[in-house]
């Protein structure tokens, strides 16, 4: 899961670091550069400046909060290229130093636990992601109150954590925890809202409990289209799911409408193309498997095969 923002998280850790010393202004340099590689989605050339941080950052000493930024810059942007062998490595040994010379409670703390429990989500190491969400999770109630966004958005990422592994006892109370967390503190129209909805409506179904589920896809979508528009990707992610439920329960003609157009969103949307896009062809081509529809679900099916030829951001 890439539901935190790495791009934004690079502009969190090194705001306050010594006076200008020798090499400075060089160190200076190449994380502007980093910076504003990253910024243009240049992940590539953001990390080429960052390992020159890190090598000129060394000379200020292995506990300089200049070298601890140097080493989480670069592991955000190997993890932006998924070079999640040469992220890890980085982000536990930025951590490390941070701890020491920043103490265990610092913001800059909570930033790179939330980074590294990330990476590992991403990879489905969900035994290692787990004790770091606990962790940035209490460390968040602590400093900013247990009712505050911030706290919300871990909830979800723990619920989702969870949610991967069937533990879905777990999950749902802290998607109902977060879900009313942001409804007051952010309305209960507001994007984050509709994550929550799509998060703990996958939760239902997954169980087949679809008539708790499906009110919440609906006011997911809902809160989407007012938000984004209605020819948006995200309002196309929750028609798939919402979809997939209803083909789970044989529903087919409520189901391929909402296949349709998230297909439809997906292929018109401009930018980046959705890397979920052969999957919500494949999933169509299920139900037309099911309907016995089987020129149809070979033909999705090609053409699911095309579009994962097709790089993602082309």
């Amino acid at each position: 899961m890439k539901a935190v923002v790495l791009a934004l998280a690079l502009l969190l850790v090194p705001l306050s670091v010594p006076s200008a010393s020798a090499g400075e202004v060089e160190w200076k340099e190449h994380i502007q550069g980093g910076l504003i590689a990253s910024k243009s989605g240049d992940y590539r050339g953001a990390g080429i400046r960052f390992e020159a941080a890190v090598r000129e950052a060394r000379y200020f000493g292995n506990l300089d909060p200049r070298y601890a930024a140097s080493l989480y810059f670069l592991a955000v942007a190997y993890h932006r290229q998924d070079r999640y062998a040469e992220a890890e490595p980085l982000y536990k040994q930025a951590l490390a130093i941070t701890e020491k010379v920043r103490g265990p409670r610092h913001p800059d703390v909570a930033t790179q636990l939330s980074d590294l429990s990330a990476l590992y989500l991403e990879q489905g190491q969900h035994a290692l992601a787990e004790p770091l969400v606990k962790r940035l999770l209490a460390m968040q109630e602590k400093a900013l109150g247990p009712d505050h966004p911030a706290v919300a958005a871990t909830l979800n990422r723990l619920g989702e954590l969870y949610r991967d592994v069937g533990r879905y006892a777990l999950a749902i109370p802290l998607y109902r925890r977060s879900l009313a967390i942001l409804e007051t503190a952010r309305g209960r129209d507001h994007p984050d809202v509709a994550t929550t909805l799509n998060n703990l409506a996958l939760a239902y179904a997954a169980q087949s409990r679809y008539f708790e589920a499906e009110p919440l896809y609906q006011r997911s979508i809902e809160i989407r289209e007012k938000a984004f528009g209605a020819d948006h990707p995200r309002v196309a992610t929750v028609q798939n799911n919402l979809a997939e439920m209803y083909r789970a329960q044989g529903r087919f003609e409520d189901a391929e409408p909402l296949y349709l157009s998230a297909i439809e969103i997906n292929e018109k949307a401009p930018g980046p193309r959705n890397p979920d896009l052969a999957t919500m062809m494949a999933n169509l081509a299920k139900l037309y498997t099911a309907q016995n529809r089987s020129q149809e679900a070979e033909e999705l099916l090609e053409r699911a095969k095309r579009a994962r030829q097709v790089p993602a951001g082309k």
